[in-house]
């Protein structure tokens, strides 16, 4: 269960109301399942990113793997994760898709702190809500 309720149901026209994992922004999100790829939505303020809808699926998957707690590792596109992050995991051309889930050149980073609330409030996962140095893993 978020660590604050959340509302909506994920959709364009009823967005998740959710909060970072420091609990210090809101943040909207939906599912964008028409777009090709499909993509996960994100507004924060004026600022609006896309990820790969995969994600969604393919996070839960590597946390369920791995079996333990995974540092969000919260980075800008322009700055480097920490290895061993749900950040870095998402930038990998090791991941299922062999690189980056942030579609939008310039906005393609902090998966951590914009993508682990959407798999909390699925029941997917897992999150800490501290001032700093979160982690999450799966449910």
């Amino acid at each position: 269960m978020p660590a604050s309720p959340a509302s909506g149901s994920g959709t364009s026209s009823d967005p998740w109301v959710l909060k970072t994992p420091s609990l210090g922004s809101e943040i909207l999100m939906h599912k964008d399942e028409a777009n090709n790829p499909p993509v996960l939505v994100c507004t924060v303020g004026k600022t609006v990113l896309h990820y790969d809808l995969r994600i969604v699926d393919d996070l839960h998957q590597m946390l369920t793997q791995r079996g333990d707690w995974l540092p969000l590792g919260n980075a800008d596109e322009q700055k480097e994760p920490p290895e061993g992050s749900v950040e870095a995991w998402a930038r990998s051309s090791d991941n299922p898709i062999g690189g980056w889930y942030g579609l939008k050149k310039g906005l393609r980073g902090r998966v951590g702190n914009y993508v682990a609330p959407v798999l909390e409030v699925m029941g997917l996962a897992e999150v800490e809500h501290n001032p700093r140095n979160n982690r999450m893993r799966a449910i």
